[in-house]
């Protein structure tokens, strides 16, 4: 347990020396401010072909923009509104369908419904369909626009100021998960602060210590038992595989690892005598920097990918 304690805390030193080195905004994805893209039902007579092509649009607004596209956590959410100004056939051989579209990109708390900034574009779009139009006029928004920047760069401060102004409500709501021993999704409720909100970002740190702590010794039983059985039910090489393939999972910090090591003698004893070859096991050492966000993170993935949000009064 005291081993453990000492682990988390040279995570929060390690991560405030990364962050410190990260200031200049190279963080890895799952540190980046989370923002969304999400093209709403609610635009009207838009195809579907046209919609994939703007989804694929906002995630490279999103990314040129220096923002997380994951939405395993995201409340705050990137989103189009397409209007259709105009539409005409071209005095052409043969005829072309000739789209004009107003276009206003919003970012805002897809949950509460609050929105943040917006900024409009008009676009025209040429083709032999009014699909091949949507999609000319699509690709002609500029990912890179500075307007769209400027965009982003103001819906930031307001999603910092959501993280610093909540901040004591949002760990309050992680340790009411532990009490229920619902420890991955309070590690996933942590894990959505992003290290760009720095003050919420450590006290979320350390609030995750003891619940990762929980969490290892919960996850450690589970699968040294799961790896009993799958060891007793086939020992053989291929079983003993199987069996380290579980193991290797196991958090080394987590009290019951100490278990580990009379199950391998078991194992490697037993590949001897069948096969006649030396068989060994060795424990990874986990990275302790983003060992409590990883379960967070993998706890959200494995979630329903269909999320709601709230858009009305916005378009």
């Amino acid at each position: 347990m005291k081993t453990l304690k000492n682990s988390i805390a040279v995570l929060c030193l390690a991560s405030a020396q990364l962050f410190a080195q990260n200031s200049e905004g190279k963080l890895d994805d799952k540190g980046r401010i989370a923002i969304a893209p999400y093209v709403s039902d609610q635009i009207e007579n838009f195809p579907v072909i046209a919609k994939n092509a703007l989804t694929n649009k906002l995630n490279l607004i999103v990314s040129e923009n220096g923002l997380s596209g994951s939405s395993y956590n995201s409340r705050f959410i990137l989103t189009p509104n397409v209007v259709v100004a105009t539409k005409d056939l071209t005095p052409t051989s043969p005829p072309m369908t000739a789209l004009s579209l107003n276009v206003t990109f919003y970012v805002g708390d897809g949950f509460d419904g609050i929105k943040y900034t917006t900024e409009s574009f008009d676009i025209k779009g040429v083709g032999i369909n009014e699909q091949k139009a949507y999609l000319d006029a699509i690709n002609r928004i500029n990912a890179k626009d500075e307007r769209l920047s400027k965009m982003v760069e103001k819906a930031k401060g307001k999603i910092v100021e959501y993280y610093n102004t909540r901040c004591d409500f949002i760990i309050k709501e992680a340790k009411t998960l532990e009490s229920q021993l619902k420890y991955d999704e309070a590690l996933l409720k942590l894990s959505s602060v992003p290290e760009a909100c720095k003050d919420c970002y450590f006290k979320a740190l350390e609030a995750s210590g003891p619940i990762y702590l929980k969490y290892i010794e919960r996850d450690c039983k589970k699968k040294l038992n799961e790896a009993s059985n799958v060891w007793a039910a086939n020992q053989s090489l291929e079983g003993a595989e199987q069996t380290a393939a579980i193991l290797s999972t196991i958090d080394p910090a987590a009290s019951c690892s100490k278990d580990i090591k009379p199950l391998t003698a078991k194992i490697a004893a037993r590949i001897k005598e069948i096969n006649n070859r030396e068989w060994d096991f060795k424990m990874l050492e986990k990275d302790r920097i983003n060992a409590w966000r990883d379960v967070g993170v993998a706890y959200g993935e494995g979630q329903p990918k269909t999320v709601v949000y709230n858009t009305r009064g916005w378009f």
